[in-house]
């Protein structure tokens, strides 16, 4: 289908919307005003006689030219509505003055902006670009079908890839295991190896787990990689790639859950670079060796970052898939010859119909933030690009919450995989210090932050999350006129206007970002040390997910406030499961505002609450411990 560009009225007035059922009338040479109507009679009586007197009357006078005008416009008033006409009438009649071409190109247009109209009326209000079905003719949304009439594409209806026959390729042996324990982590015996990962708050399921790393020397990387690593600053692993480094490397597939901020980027991407290293070089038109999907264009981005410095040592070409940048452009990259593409999977599938990359060569696949592609509807496009490669890869999947409806779609596509859970599964970063301020209405907001932002720069760049668009560039105008260098990240604006204002944000051109939750997943800026929940997140998750941007990868000088108000009593609740799960401190008011759900809703929250946090509360806390005891005693 033919995308054609939209064309304006060329400066000439047009009607709202176009008939080719019958010719426009002649437009009127009077228009009488609201207070002429007022002494017009409408009923039928009034222009019927009297009497046969004063109708032998009017016969004798001429008829005045005002009342027959209003005459004449009663009755177009009273008659009732045209018959649609038969088709084969229909297409003869039309002016004569009326030029045919313009009056096609004037119905095409109203009738794109009818259905961008019933598109935008459609409660699509994600502002994720692989999600939402934004501005349809403006974000080029537009096409026509094979009769030319326009119809609306809906992105998240990408039609997937028919599955491969793998039973007729002949594929090329690959090795997957690259790890080979070191003296220091054999010598443990079982008592040290369980206290070292409670130590670490690790918990795993699966056969034949090998003992977490204590160092990134014990995963056997060569020299290049590891001075990459030292490059980078990181010192020791974290807590997620003590364990996941090793099974990984030993070639086993894993599902991998853990907080925000806890370094996943680098789980999966040193074990790629191993893995790729130890295979052929690539032939022309070759490629990919490494796959990597992510939800969205930002987080895609970041990884693929990420993985350009890791994959600079040995000259690996890494090559970024997703929407927002021309598709020419990647078509080129792509055929030019890449080991590592980083994508979104709408975009990826739209290039393998283009024949852009062939899967043949792709041994080793990363689902990333994998709960929220499938959640969000992309289940069966990860199925499609599954099912291009090869049964015998080796699989990925991380995320910072793992549904149980997900982990068992997750496991119908890994081997045998190895489940490795770091705190508990959807809990936030107890490196965070978490600050929950009640304010009596969004009105007070506003000064809330003006009067708290000079201290919250002096500790670092400040990252502000708003529920909707609008109330961005609101936050974004009235930061500015008080002198503060600040941003704004939403879905409105193109990717290249994007991803200069996160290069200026990085680079300290700006201190401050407000963005919608277009940022709140897999954006990694160790410059963030404060977040502000300007607006609640809609779910549990997304919090969780806003306010690990700060805290970065074991950074524990991160602070997130969360603002409140007194009518959202629902989310209080949940917010104060999350604050005792993570060991912070519970502030009365808010404790006070989850009763208040209605006693039956608010109890369940609570018991919910104090379930959770009772293994956790013991020797974490003390504040928190006090919060549960409160919890508990306010049930009584």
């Amino acid at each position: 289908m033919s995308k054609r560009t939209r064309l304006e009225g060329f400066s000439i007035p047009r009607p709202t919307s176009y008939s080719f059922e019958r010719s426009q009338p002649a437009p009127r040479l009077y228009v009488p005003a609201e207070d002429d109507l007022d002494d017009i009679a409408f009923s039928d009586d009034a222009a019927a006689p009297s009497d046969a007197a004063e109708g032998g009357k009017a016969e004798d006078e001429e008829i005045d030219p005002l009342d027959a005008f209003m005459a004449e416009i009663q009755e177009e008033i009273r008659a009732p509505p045209p018959p649609p006409k038969p088709e084969a009438l229909r297409l003869g009649d039309s002016d004569e003055d009326d030029d045919p071409m313009e009056s096609f190109l004037r119905a095409k247009k109203d009738a794109g902006l009818a259905l961008a109209a019933d598109v935008m009326n459609a409660g699509y209000n994600s502002d994720e670009e692989v999600y939402a079905a934004a501005k349809a003719v403006d974000a080029g949304m537009m096409e026509y079908d094979s009769d030319d009439n326009p119809i609306v594409v809906d992105k998240r209806k990408i039609e997937p890839i028919p599955p491969l026959d793998h039973s007729t390729i002949e594929y090329e042996s690959f090795n997957k295991d690259f790890y080979e324990e070191k003296p220091s982590i054999s010598g443990m015996n079982a008592e040290e190896v369980a206290d070292y990962m409670k130590s670490l708050a690790i918990r795993v399921s699966g056969f034949d787990v090998p003992r977490p790393v204590k160092n990134f020397a014990d995963c056997g990387f060569p020299v290049p990689l590891m001075n990459a690593i030292a490059k980078q600053g990181y010192e020791k692993p974290t807590t997620i790639q003590c364990q996941a480094l090793p099974i990984v490397l030993s070639g086993r597939d894993i599902i991998g859950i853990a907080k925000t901020g806890s370094g996943k980027t680098a789980a999966f991407v040193l074990p790629m670079i191993v893995h790729i290293m130890d295979q052929p070089e690539l032939e022309k038109e070759e490629g990919p060796i490494g796959v990597i999907c992510a939800p969205t264009r930002e987080l895609a981005h970041q990884i693929y970052l990420e993985a350009k410095k890791f994959a600079k040592p040995y000259n690996l070409q890494v090559a970024a898939v997703y929407g927002g940048v021309s598709k020419f452009d990647q078509f080129k990259e792509l055929k030019a010859g890449c080991e590592i593409v980083v994508a979104t999977p709408g975009r990826l599938i739209d290039l393998l119909k283009m024949k852009a990359l062939k899967m043949f060569r792709a041994t080793y696949l990363v689902l990333d933030e994998a709960d929220r592609m499938f959640d969000l509807g992309f289940e069966p496009q990860i199925r499609s690009i599954v099912g291009q490669i090869r049964p015998d890869r080796q699989t990925l999947l991380f995320s910072a919450t793992m549904p149980y409806k997900v982990e068992r779609l997750a496991r119908e596509i890994l081997s045998d995989p190895i489940r490795v859970t770091v705190g508990q599964v959807g809990s936030a970063n107890e490196d965070i210090k978490q600050v929950v301020n009640v304010l009596p209405s969004d009105a007070e907001k506003m000064p809330w932050l003006i009067e708290k932002m000079p201290g919250m720069i002096d500790d670092g760049d400040v990252l502000v999350f708003a529920a909707k668009k609008a109330r961005v560039d609101e936050i974004e105008n009235q930061l500015n006129q008080r002198g503060f260098k600040v941003a704004a990240l939403h879905g409105d604006k193109d990717q290249a206007s994007r991803m200069e204002t996160l290069q200026n944000f990085k680079s300290g051109t700006y201190h401050v970002l407000v963005a919608t939750d277009v940022a709140a997943r897999g954006l990694d800026i160790k410059s963030i040390k404060t977040v502000v929940n300007f607006d609640i997140a809609k779910e549990m998750d997304m919090h969780i997910h806003r306010i690990g941007r700060t805290g970065r990868a074991g950074d524990k000088d991160g602070t997130a406030y969360t603002l409140i108000t007194q009518k959202e009593t629902r989310f209080a609740g949940e917010l104060v499961h999350s604050l005792i799960a993570a060991g912070q401190d519970v502030p009365n008011e808010l404790m006070d505002l989850a009763m208040k759900v209605g006693r039956k809703v608010a109890k369940v929250k609570v018991v919910e609450a104090a379930v959770a946090a009772a293994v956790v509360v013991v020797g974490v806390h003390v504040d928190a411990g006090v919060a549960y005891v409160e919890l508990i005693s306010a049930l009584a």
